[in-house]
């Protein structure tokens, strides 16, 4: 029977235009997993600050990144998605979903139905759990699959930001470029987000997440699901398989939006104290996206790179993503197959009838 593969990332406006990027932000900032306020308040920063101030901004840092062939972030999507539907065969359908913009998850559940396909894979290109991304992408997928009058039957993938496959995946783009540049530092950028979400997602009630220094240095069941600690564990894994040493390697977080704190240590300040107190060639790394776009092409490979060596520093690389590379095509295939096996108390075969 043929099965669908829907990826789901987050999205891209579909010009680099004020008009469009204000269409994207407007649907971004109107989410309430994003913006976790009051509702009033909620429309209030969105119509009132931020877009009428962000969207030109916005604009013209995509201006910065766009190519012939558009949006980094979707190009590299739908390169993905041709390569895995060769690996797969003809049993397999694949199809890429923005949770905002386009192609959009409505648009890929039309596809699917007409395609006759009523069993569906999620994969989230989200390697670590946020409820502003993973959280809120899962969530749009019930709302679109709900208002269909025959529903299809949805299987997700969990959080994978240490299987070795992804690991291996990162290391295998970094390491050529790691063993010619010789980096003093290799900084692991991770998006960031509001310590209120890191707080909300502490299953110990606010008695582990934040509270110590070493609060993500494993993961425990209080913290199974905090965003920070699944990233803390997937630099821990990278710096493993590229034989990095604790004082060759920061952990940060970028991205940060607004007057409320949002979870540390920022990676703009990190990369401006490490050029200031002598470090000279730093690679950045970002392991929470799969594929380049605004946040690794603009806000690091440009803006983070600048500031690095106008505060002393001298050289600075930016590492690409997975994007469409074989062996990220070859990951999703053994994520897939390690995450979707049932889970069963006992073999199935030896379960007894019911009397």
């Amino acid at each position: 029977m043929k099965w669908g593969l829907m990826l789901v990332n987050l999205g891209t406006p579909d010009a680099p235009t004020t008009a469009a990027v204000r269409s994207y932000l407007d649907e971004f900032f109107r989410d309430p997993r994003v913006i976790d306020i009051h509702p009033i308040l909620r429309w209030l920063l969105r119509t009132l600050v931020i877009l009428p101030f962000r969207s030109s901004k916005s604009a013209e840092a995509y201006h910065k990144i766009w190519t012939k062939r558009g949006s980094p972030l979707l190009f590299h999507g739908l390169d993905l998605v041709e390569k895995l539907q060769r690996v797969l065969g003809t049993d397999a359908y694949v199809q890429l979903a923005m949770r905002y913009g386009n192609p959009s998850i409505a648009h890929a559940f039309e596809q699917f139905r007409a395609a006759a396909i009523d069993q569906i894979v999620v994969f989230p290109m989200f390697p670590q759990y946020s409820s502003a991304a993973s959280g809120s992408g899962i969530e749009e997928i019930f709302v679109q699959a709900g208002r269909q009058w025959n529903i299809p039957t949805l299987q997700f993938v969990p959080p994978y930001f240490d299987h070795p496959s992804l690991i291996a995946a990162f290391a295998d783009v970094a390491q050529p470029i790691l063993a010619e540049m010789r980096p003093d530092m290799v900084v692991m950028s991770f998006h960031g987000l509001p310590e209120r979400h890191i707080r909300k997602s502490d299953e110990s009630e606010g008695a582990h997440c934040l509270r110590s220094e070493a609060c993500c240095n494993q993961i425990v069941p209080a913290n199974r699901n905090c965003y920070r600690a699944q990233c803390f564990a997937t630099a821990r894994a990278l710096a493993a398989h590229l034989t990095l040493m604790p004082n060759e390697y920061r952990i940060t977080f970028q991205s940060r939006l607004g007057r409320t704190p949002w979870i540390k240590p920022y990676t703009d300040l990190a990369v401006r104290e490490l050029a200031e107190r002598g470090v000279k060639r730093v690679a950045v790394m970002c392991p929470a996206f799969v594929a380049d776009c605004l946040e690794t092409i603009e806000e690091i490979g440009m803006r983070a790179q600048e500031d690095f060596l106008a505060h002393g520093g001298e050289q600075f690389r930016l590492i690409p993503s997975l994007n469409s590379e074989d062996v990220w095509v070859q990951a999703i295939v053994n994520i897939m197959r390690d995450s979707l096996l049932p889970i069963l108390p006992v073999p199935y075969e030896h379960t007894q009838p019911v009397s």
